[in-house]
């Protein structure tokens, strides 16, 4: 019996040194002492690790228009011949979506709903592909092929830049936002996510 007693005395001895050696191990590592032990009230903190996937992005394209086009361009002169010129021109268009401006404040939780609020869809790209594009035909430039040249790529990159608008880029590529971010931003939080942009009402004209 007095072995038994011994054995006893001796396990609850070892878990009280344990305990004792786990605690200042806490405290000299600026742990602090555990909750459980103090009595103190627990906390609770909850982090958005969906900014940071967010972020990460930068300015992610989400669509790319191409286009081709036949641009005539001339100089017209009081005296001599028109100098003209054809180029057949290919470019591009890129919708995209700067991340970088989302902030914390632009993320909220409703329920169990991760509300994001978006910044506007922008056009970040539109410019020739000068290695796909030709010069088809010149007439009576002479001195002023450069100059003829130039005008033309030049109102050929402005027509990208209309038409893409024209055709609706930034609507595809807030669509596109949806498609792509949505799901990617639910598996990084664990919850429900809807995208909001900003709203902007449209003024007709007065004729």
């Amino acid at each position: 019996m007095r072995i038994i007693n011994w054995i006893v005395r001796l396990i609850v001895f070892a878990f009280l040194i344990l305990g004792v050696k786990s605690a200042y191990n806490l405290v000299s590592h600026g742990g602090g002492i555990p909750s459980w032990w103090a009595g103190e009230d627990k906390e609770e903190t909850a982090h958005h690790v969906l900014l940071q996937e967010i972020t990460a992005m930068g300015k992610l394209e989400l669509v790319k228009y191409n286009f081709k086009d036949v641009v005539e361009q001339q100089i017209v002169k009081t005296w001599l011949p028109n100098a003209k010129a054809i180029l057949i021109v290919q470019g591009e268009a890129i919708g995209c979506i700067d991340l970088t401006q989302v902030q914390i404040a632009d993320i909220s939780s409703q329920d169990e709903v991760l509300v994001v609020n978006m910044p506007d869809p922008e056009l970040c790209v539109f410019k020739i592909d000068h290695s796909k594009s030709k010069i088809y035909n010149l007439e009576y430039a002479f001195m002023e092929e450069s100059k003829l040249i130039d005008g033309a790529y030049r109102q050929a990159e402005k027509q990208i830049q209309t038409s893409a608008l024209d055709m609706g880029i930034l609507d595809q590529t807030r669509e596109n936002a949806r498609k792509i971010l949505i799901p990617m931003l639910e598996k990084a939080s664990g919850r429900k996510v809807v995208l909001k942009f900003p709203l902007h009402a449209q003024v007709d004209k007065l004729r």
